[in-house]
């Protein structure tokens, strides 16, 4: 039987790694660059009301989500990965690339809803890919996912300060010169590093596997009833509902916060940037400090104090009034920030080992929806009162999260 990453054989376990996260930092930059520029873009760079977020942020979503739906199931079937990521990548070049020659609202909500929104289905996909990767050099899943994490944090430590700057200098239309020039070299990464033949199959079982820490012994068909999506345990639903509520509270916080700084708190034009690299550079400390708060408190009970810690922080960013403060409260969003994200989807996955990719497709798809949701939200309490209410509104998500987090607390540590 021919092993899935076969063609990948030659090279060392630590340099397919790195090779791995390297191709994960490109796309990841491409979609730091753009995501977090949409909202003052439409608003700032078009003049476009509020609402627009709305429209936008729904169609490009729901690409999104389709796309993350109809992957995960390939790739638990044994699809190969490389075309998958290779159609995201081709995604982010044409939308960067209509919208460097023709910045308008009609190439945005036509090539730019399906090129982004596809090229979003990469995260998905590349964190399916990384637990397989895992698995095959006898890395913990919980560590790798936490270097994937701090590597898409650091690309989202650079992509919106370089897009700000960018735009603050130079215009709006650049900042899709640039985003294109970056898709460029993802290209590049994905056709020269990835194996043309890798897969992330979904774990075959058997009735004579080995029981590990407790669990029961496999029997036959279990798979395929483990990953029906009408059969998966009531446990990983509560977590999917828990990270789509928490995951909607920080889309719109993240969404508000640009237009809030510039228009309402009267910061310059650079200060989103320099607030999203303040909040990334503590998400990389916190992601890479999540494995000892694991050993140490257990993952659901770290998941519970950083909802806490989230409440407080997204209330204390509406009071933003100086750049000081901007940034003392930014640091506090990368803190809860960093240490979700990186507990979060280990905490989703946890519920279904026997599927990776379908449990990886429900943690990006809550995601997703939660964008789905946060848009029209954030464009329709800021035409009505303004962002600052969204940011206030936001918290009282956060504390739906909690409560949900409450309900669903495992039976058995996790």
């Amino acid at each position: 039987m021919t092993h899935p990453i076969a063609p990948a054989q030659a090279r060392s376990p630590v340099r397919a790694r790195i090779l791995f996260l390297l191709l994960l930092f490109s796309g990841t930059i491409c979609t730091a660059m753009t995501l977090p520029f949409m909202s003052y873009f439409l608003v700032e760079g078009l003049g476009h009301a509020p609402w627009v977020i709305s429209v936008y942020s729904v169609l490009a979503i729901s690409v999104t989500l389709t796309a993350n739906r109809l992957f995960a199931r390939r790739i638990d079937a044994g699809a190969r990965v490389f075309p998958l990521v290779g159609l995201a990548a081709a995604g982010f070049v044409v939308a960067a690339g209509a919208l460097a020659l023709k910045p308008a609202l009609w190439v945005l909500l036509s090539l730019g809803v399906l090129g982004f929104g596809m090229s979003s289905s990469a995260i998905s996909t590349m964190f399916s890919l990384g637990g397989h990767m895992a698995e095959r050099h006898a890395v913990s899943r919980v560590q790798f996912n936490s270097h994937m994490r701090a590597t898409t944090s650091t690309a989202w430590m650079i992509g919106p300060a370089l897009s700000f700057l960018i735009a603050d200098g130079f215009g709006e239309r650049a900042v899709f010169v640039a985003a294109l020039m970056a898709a460029v070299a993802y290209v590049a990464l994905w056709w020269l590093t990835l194996p043309r033949e890798i897969t992330a199959a979904a774990p075959e079982q058997s009735a004579h596997r080995t029981p590990a820490q407790g669990q029961a012994v496999d029997q036959p068909g279990a798979r395929s009833s483990a990953v029906g999506a009408g059969q998966l345990s009531r446990e990983i639903w509560l977590a999917a509902v828990f990270v789509f509520s928490l995951s909607l509270a920080h889309a719109a916080t993240f969404s508000a916060l640009p237009v809030f700084f510039v228009q309402e708190v009267g910061l310059p034009g650079y200060a989103p940037g320099v607030a999203f690299s303040m909040k990334t550079f503590v998400e990389v400390i916190a992601i890479f400090s999540t494995p000892w708060v694991i050993a140490r408190f257990g993952m659901w009970r770290a998941l519970l104090a950083v909802t806490c810690l989230a409440i407080v922080t997204i209330q204390l960013l509406a009071l933003v009034e100086t750049f000081a403060q901007m940034m003392a409260g930014a640091a506090l969003e990368g803190l809860y920030y960093g240490f979700y994200a990186s507990l979060g989807i280990s905490y989703v996955q946890s519920f279904a080992k026997d599927a990776p990719a379908r449990a990886t497709a429900i943690y990006w798809n809550a995601l997703m929806m939660s964008g789905i949701l946060a848009g029209p939200a954030v464009g329709v309490i800021a035409q009505a009162y303004d962002f600052q209410t969204v940011i206030r509104s936001a918290s009282l998500v956060a504390i739906v999260a909690c409560v949900v987090l409450i309900l669903g607390r495992p039976k058995t540590p996790a």
